[in-house]
């Protein structure tokens, strides 16, 4: 149970970060780019890949079957 919990924090943090770089990258819109010139933008930088990243890495700590103890 500790080690999904770590896992899913790991993954939050992974995804706010990249969440706030994409967000930070949407200042590009307001210059007058279109939107395919925006992602264009976000696919080239990497800290924008750790959204995608984290949100898996939370899913996956969620959804994943645990052992189940019986006594």
């Amino acid at each position: 149970m500790l080690f999904r919990a770590l896992f899913w924090l790991v993954g939050y943090s992974l995804a706010v970060s990249g969440g706030i770089c994409v967000i930070a990258y949407m200042n590009f819109l307001t210059m007058g780019n279109s939107f395919g010139k925006y992602f264009s933008i976000i696919m080239r930088h990497a800290e924008c890949y750790l959204l995608p990243i984290g949100l898996f890495i939370v899913t996956a700590s969620i959804y994943s079957p645990g052992k189940d103890k019986v006594n």
